[in-house]
């Protein structure tokens, strides 16, 4: 457990706000959420009294912040090999495997992502989700970025709600894609299959955009490059199939297997057994939350992907 203890003087800039508004302008490191629990709990003093979360502020009182960082989850740490890309004080990037759940939920509760980080770095167990700010799909392999500290992870949550991290993906879809464009309709929750998301309108429906680019074409299918404007569960995967393009391999939005015409039997046996969706992030980019610098990173597709377009290459000599 970590004990917390910063002290603050309320500016005159923040004269007339709330506590719990102007603690989240001095205390940037902690979340508002977190904030306002931990001025319930009487631990945010107002001039060595407990305050009030609605408590109306003049200017020049003095803020006195003495709580303990809980341990977020009861989680276990594991030591699962980690594909690490760069690690500082503040930051780790990750190369995700395919095949590895992010995050411990029903029917996957070892194994993970997070298991493995708690393992690498044990601070973790007092960061959100173990520093975890942005998921990949189980079978999506690629970047991600993981806070080491409250600090960061509050810093890097405002700059993915605000759209300033940057993530491209690289994606072979069935189909030949004409040229790139935008993809901007909405998506939620499948209607009937619960574990989809589909395009969909009116109540429960989220903002959803997706660039793309056309890379490489092959006989009867596409390798896109990707940009994501909103992170939206499965967004790729289910506008590439709104397209009429899904990507191969998609076990949930792929649809049934349609072998290209005169394709050849390496071909065939490839995309019978391409058992996930070619999605694979290769390339991450944000400013850094304590330096401000701009960083970014790339990551070159897993081998069977790589596979794949050598197989969708020598098909097209065939």
């Amino acid at each position: 457990m970590q004990k917390v203890s910063q002290k603050a003087q309320v500016d005159i800039a923040h004269a007339g706000y709330r506590l719990d508004q102007a603690a989240a302008a001095l205390f940037p490191d902690f979340s508002r959420a977190r904030l306002q629990q931990w001025i319930k709990d009487g631990k945010l003093l107002v001039d060595g009294e407990p305050g009030q979360n609605k408590q109306k502020l003049l200017g020049g009182e003095d803020l006195t912040l003495n709580a303990k960082l809980e341990t977020q989850e009861q989680w276990q740490a594991e030591a699962l090999p980690l594909n690490i890309v760069y690690e500082d004080e503040g930051i780790l990037v990750i190369n995700k495997k395919a095949g590895m759940v992010v995050h411990p939920a029903a029917g996957n509760y070892s194994g993970t992502l997070l298991n493995a980080l708690l393992h690498h770095c044990a601070e973790l167990e007092h960061v959100p989700r173990a520093g975890i700010v942005h998921r990949l799909d189980k079978d999506t392999s690629g970047l991600m970025v993981v806070a080491k500290t409250l600090q960061t992870h509050q810093r890097l949550v405002e700059m993915i709600q605000a759209r300033k991290v940057k993530r491209q993906y690289q994606a072979v879809v069935c189909g030949l894609v004409t040229a790139g464009g935008e993809v901007n309709v909405s998506l939620g929750r499948h209607p009937v299959q619960r574990t989809k998301r589909a395009v969909v309108n009116g109540s429960g429906a989220k903002e959803a955009i997706t660039h793309y680019r056309v890379e490489r074409k092959f006989r009867a299918h596409t390798l896109l490059k990707l940009q994501l404007e909103t992170g939206r569960t499965h967004q790729i995967r289910v506008h590439m199939a709104h397209l009429g393009y899904p990507l191969v391999g998609d076990p949930l939005y792929g649809g049934r297997l349609k072998l290209p015409k005169a394709a050849s039997p390496e071909l065939i046996s490839q995309l019978q057994h391409f058992k996930r969706q070619a999605l694979h992030a290769w390339k991450l980019g944000f400013e850094h939350p304590l330096t401000q610098e701009s960083v970014s990173w790339e990551a070159e597709l897993p081998e069977d992907m790589q596979v794949l377009l050598q197989i969708l290459e020598r098909d097209c000599e065939h």
